[in-house]
């Protein structure tokens, strides 16, 4: 498949060059066995396939997407995350804290916040109830999510205290799993960005690194205020820490040390 017939088919779902560039090897590969399995020989009678059949649109869809992460990848990020924004959090809601990770793809992020938080209870004592709704359009990285075992490259910025209370070895430390107790309260779910929000009220939504780098505008745009509806007043939207939101966008507050961390104002009494 040659860059040109790549394009053909990131038109068809209105993805974006420029974020699947310098990923589009291991997605072509994957799209060409797809095409060898439903017999198509050249990329207009693929196109054709998925407009006649939705369930191989869907599933080429599901080839499409790219999961690239690790535990407490951007580590300055995490760090910012446990010093001040989910304290100033938790201090607003002594209730139960809602967090959507959007896009969680194996659920290297998810269980990276339950760390953190098990972290500050280690600190502060008991803290509010934590409950996180996990969405992936791909199901494959979801049961990955739900099963938390993890290869050794996963872990490479996870220190070795941490990994040594909250993984347990496997094959010799080729693998790791997560503590049981890091699974609780989270509710994995298949979700396409482009749809509506699985609820609304979150005080922090994680979109990092997803329908900002794949996605072309006309897409993008409507998607990502979807996202910034679903936002408690006050509460927090992180972003990856090379992405820009969308012109025109409503109601978000840079936070000015920390860019890709926005912010919902608060309502005035």
């Amino acid at each position: 498949m040659d860059d040109h017939q790549f394009r053909q088919l990131l038109n068809h779902f209105g993805l974006s060059w420029d974020g699947y560039r310098r990923v589009r090897k291991g997605v072509k590969k994957r799209i060409v066995r797809h095409m060898k399995q439903l017999g198509c020989r050249s990329m207009e009678g693929y196109l054709s396939v998925l407009d006649q059949n939705q369930e191989a649109s869907l599933h080429c869809e599901r080839l499409m997407t790219v999961s690239v992460s690790r535990f407490f990848r951007d580590r300055g990020l995490w760090q910012t995350l446990e010093n001040e924004i989910i304290p100033s959090i938790i201090r607003d809601h002594p209730g139960t804290v809602r967090v959507w990770s959007a896009g969680c793809a194996c659920g290297e992020e998810v269980y990276t916040l339950k760390i953190l938080w098990q972290a500050i209870e280690g600190r502060f004592g008991p803290q509010p109830e934590l409950e996180i709704w996990a969405t992936d359009m791909n199901p494959v990285y979801l049961e990955k999510a739900r099963a938390g075992v993890y290869a050794r490259s996963s872990l490479k910025e996870v220190p070795e205290a941490i990994r040594d209370v909250y993984f347990k070895t496997m094959k010799k430390g080729k693998r790791y799993a997560v503590s049981q107790y890091l699974k609780k309260r989270i509710i994995w779910q298949v979700h396409n960005l482009l749809s509506n929000p699985p609820g609304t009220g979150f005080q922090l939504i994680f979109l990092r690194n997803n329908l900002l780098t794949y996605y072309e505008e006309a897409l993008k745009a409507p998607a990502f205020q979807k996202v910034v509806n679903a936002l408690d007043q006050g509460g927090y939207l992180v972003i990856g820490t090379h992405e820009k939101i969308p012109p025109g966008v409503q109601g978000l507050l840079s936070l000015s040390r920390h860019p890709y961390v926005l912010r919902k104002p608060q309502e005035v009494p």
